[in-house]
């Protein structure tokens, strides 16, 4: 699809569009779409032990992607859909909680439609994936 525009950011996002040919955003029109983000370091890509600063690191990669693309960040998102894998006796909850944390501070304004699913696995010990849609406006 040659008309469509697609982004990789420095680190995780070109190595994986080199290895495994996928993009971390695409703008169509005047949206951009934003492929899952993890809890990585976009560099090292490591994750943090912590679930809360692994939640953070996922939130922050959405804002960087979204940027990357051309857009401002969290105040353009509409939609996310976020994946959850719930391990080592972790609740839903626990996890629902840093997610608010995180809505309420990059979302100030609004509260872009969600939709949180229970997964059993993502890439590689991620426990959150998150997906956003963007209106440029």
């Amino acid at each position: 699809m040659s008309h469509l525009q697609y982004f990789n950011y420095p680190g995780f996002g070109e190595r994986s569009k080199k290895e495994v040919n996928y993009s971390q955003a695409v703008q169509i029109d005047n949206r951009i779409e934003i492929s899952g983000q993890g809890g990585w370091d976009r560099i090292t890509e490591e994750f943090p032990s912590d679930i809360g600063a692994e939640v953070d690191q996922a939130f922050g990669n959405v804002e960087h992607a979204l940027q990357q693309a051309g857009g401002k960040g969290w105040d353009q998102v509409y939609k996310t859909r976020m994946y959850v894998v719930l391990r080592d006796g972790m609740s839903f909850d626990e996890i629902a909680g840093h997610v608010v944390r995180n809505l309420k501070e990059y979302c100030p304004k609004h509260g872009p439609l969600l939709t949180f699913v229970g997964v059993r696995g993502l890439y590689k010990e991620m426990r959150i994936e998150i997906e956003a849609e963007a209106h440029l406006g």
